[in-house]
């Protein structure tokens, strides 16, 4: 169980970063295919051994693919996006501080001078503690949507795991495997079934 916990710590950082390349500007769309070229036809999934008790999951695409990873990384992406904002917000108001600073050198008195410059480095210091701030609170609370994946995640990958009547069920990404069945992938399983311990999103 260390090592899916420790996967699983990671996934939902994966979730966010998936949201986020989504925002990305499009790019220009490929060459089309020549007519007479046909789709590869996509093989069927191996069946699930019946004797197997060994399998594993793939816990990146459990992540990125059930709601309640999907979820989370909406949630993370949101916070990301409202820090952000207001960030962006601070920094404005230092560079119109800094511009009144640099273009009113030659009229300002130097009492206002100095006043001015203690303003810049005022909001020098809030943006940067701001800064600070933004990153250690997506930091935990990316870390608190992480144990709330965990507990969910774990108890269903034991179901999975009875159900099939295993012995283990190991991570593909940490587990040092060079090749496997691929009819011992439980990852759509899991998912199932996580997704049905999950009210869907009104």
């Amino acid at each position: 169980m260390k090592s899916v916990i420790a996967m699983s710590v990671s996934c939902l950082l994966l979730v966010a970063a998936a949201a986020s390349a989504q925002t990305a500007a499009p790019q220009s769309p490929a060459p089309a295919a020549p007519a007479a070229a046909q789709p590869a036809a996509r093989p069927a999934p191996r069946p699930f051994p019946a004797d197997a008790k060994v399998a594993y999951v793939d816990l990146n695409t459990i992540a990125t693919s059930s709601r309640e990873g999907q979820a989370a990384g909406v949630k993370i992406k949101d916070l990301q996006g409202k820090r952000t904002a207001e960030l962006e917000a601070k920094q404005k108001q230092l560079q119109s501080a800094q511009q009144k600073l640099e273009q009113g050198g030659a009229v300002l008195s130097e009492a206002a001078r100095a006043g001015q410059a203690k303003e810049v480095e005022r909001l020098q210091t809030d943006l940067q503690r701001a800064s600070q701030d933004a990153q250690k609170e997506i930091q935990e609370f990316t870390q608190e949507l992480q144990v709330q994946f965990q507990q969910k995640l774990l108890p269903v990958i034991e179901q999975v795991a009875k159900a099939k009547n295993l012995h283990f069920i190991l991570s593909i990404a940490d587990a040092g495997v060079v090749w496997v069945d691929a009819g011992l992938n439980v990852t759509a399983d899991v998912i199932a079934a996580l997704d049905a311990a999950t009210p869907a999103a009104k």
